[in-house]
């Protein structure tokens, strides 16, 4: 029996195995790969890769160093995913999507969300090549240019305020399912700036193309308007911002969660089942970002750790 099993394999559960290894647990990170999101990294037409000797912090160098002590310690990691975890005399059972069943006395939860897709052809090929989402991560990268948001809820207005602080011109095209986003206070002042437009009721019919040195990127949406009429749009990026789900199915009934599927933990990290631990975008806690995964991760061991020392 292992004394923790970390699920998940990115800036949360990366930081969550060292630790615990250098807590002298008898840990295991089981993940179908190592660095999550990170091992996808944004393309820009007009920037070129960031020189490495301006000393720049970089999460995902961050991460990077994690993963390569987990990739030397082969022995701490199962390359797989999980199905199911299960209440267990002692501790609990981690069912893997092989069928494997893997015996511990502790589990850290690590498993982030996934973005919703725009669900259009080609979408894939143009993923963090103009086509980005997280407006929170990347906006930054478009400071003066013109960008849209797709989206309808509380994500997408939220990534539109970031984005009106900085670009040029910032396009929201939603379906407005629910007219009432906008009445918000936050909605009223985005309808209100000059550099805000909302088109209603548009679809997305495709993603447009732009070759350039550097290769191809998206450079613009094919839309359909309420009339059924197809227009094309030109942006320097476009970001995703439909919704986000939680990947906490292997979970599920064990812990509490809130309304949006999220396991819900303390400021230590526990969730609502002793020896259930839970850390990174998965969480309700504040803010989807590397550094901040990576410091719940580094949390999430050592409550662990504390844990595993009163039994």
């Amino acid at each position: 029996m292992n004394d923790l099993i970390i699920i998940g394999g990115g800036p949360a559960g990366l930081t969550a195995a060292v630790y615990a290894i250098r807590r002298r647990l008898d840990v295991l990170l089981v993940s179908k790969d190592l660095g999550g999101k990170t091992n996808f990294q944004p393309a820009v037409p007009w920037i070129e890769e960031f020189d490495k000797t301006k000393r720049l912090i970089s999460g995902q160098e961050i991460v990077n160093r994690f993963r390569n002590e987990l990739e030397y310690l082969d022995f701490s990691r199962k390359m797989t995913s999980v199905d199911k975890v299960i209440k267990s005399d002692g501790g609990f059972t981690v069912i893997t999507t092989d069928g494997e069943s893997l015996e511990t006395r502790a589990v850290i939860v690590a498993t982030g969300t996934n973005s919703a897709l725009l669900g259009v052809p080609n979408e894939r090929q143009y993923m963090m090549r103009g086509l980005y989402y997280s407006a929170l991560s990347y906006g930054p990268l478009f400071i003066y240019r013109k960008v849209a948001v797709v989206g309808d809820g509380e994500l997408a207005l939220q990534a539109t305020a970031d984005l009106a602080t900085i670009a040029e011109q910032v396009t929201v095209i939603c379906q407005c399912t629910d007219p009432a986003i906008m009445e918000k206070p936050l909605g009223k002042k985005l309808l209100a700036s000059d550099n805000v437009r909302l088109l209603r009721d548009f679809d997305v019919v495709e993603v447009l193309e732009l070759t350039t040195e550097a290769g191809k990127f998206a450079r613009g949406l094919r839309l359909s308007n309420p009339n059924g009429q197809l227009i094309d749009l030109e942006f320097d990026a476009v970001f995703v911002e439909k919704s986000m789900t939680a990947n906490t199915r292997m979970v599920a009934g064990l812990v509490e969660m809130d309304e949006y599927g999220r396991i819900q933990v303390d400021s230590a990290n526990r969730a609502s089942l002793p020896g259930i631990f839970a850390a990174g975008d998965v969480t309700d806690s504040y803010g989807q970002q590397v550094l901040i995964a990576v410091g719940e991760g580094a949390k999430a061991a050592l409550s662990a750790y504390e844990y595993l020392l009163t039994l």
